[in-house]
């Protein structure tokens, strides 16, 4: 049996229509997605960012959490930070102002609590999308996981990740100085 996957409208939804809470896990050093690969450049290049890039997402964010929706992430990334890491450390920045908190943990930190080496959204936990990418870390299908056992494992995860990680400033003061907020 194939898995159950969503078309891009279906997984878009859930970042609307979720009730509670919206949790991602982040695994990955990389993401090789499109729509970032200006916004990287220009950070590599030192370069200021293009103010709108972003902005569907982040209004979303603050729409929900203004209804008293959560909305969760927990990067793992390993150190030192690759330079997309570090884009992405800089570039939550604007996603925390408008709302979602974002956290990290190192790599090892995570392989001592043996977190999962796969990236996931929980939604309101109990739906489960796992996230599948090629070799060129571009993203592949979203894969919804309807199995109970497998989806009580990922909230585990969600909350021994949720534990152990660090808000995004105290992680940038330690790992990344250079990108402390002012």
């Amino acid at each position: 049996m194939s898995p159950a996957c969503l078309s891009g409208d279906e997984f878009q939804r859930l970042f609307t229509d979720f009730e509670h809470t919206a949790f991602r896990l982040e695994v990955r050093d990389r993401y090789n997605v499109d729509a970032e690969d200006e916004p990287f450049r220009r950070f590599l290049a030192g370069e200021a960012s293009d103010p709108s890039w972003g902005s569907g997402w982040r209004e979303n964010i603050q729409r929900v959490t203004a209804d008293g929706k959560l909305f969760e992430r927990v990067r793992v990334k390993s150190i030192p930070l690759t330079d997309y890491s570090r884009f992405g450390l800089w570039a939550c920045q604007l996603n925390i102002e408008a709302g979602e908190d974002i956290r990290y943990l190192t790599r090892d930190a995570a392989e001592g609590i043996e977190l999962p080496n796969h990236d996931y959204w929980l939604f309101d936990s109990r739906t489960l999308v796992r996230m599948h990418f090629d070799e060129e870390d571009r993203p592949l299908q979203h894969e919804v996981i309807t199995d109970p056992e497998t989806i009580v494992q990922h909230n585990y995860w969600r909350d021994v990740a949720w534990h152990y990680a660090v808000r995004r400033d105290e992680f940038a003061k330690e790992h990344e100085p250079s990108l402390q907020r002012p």
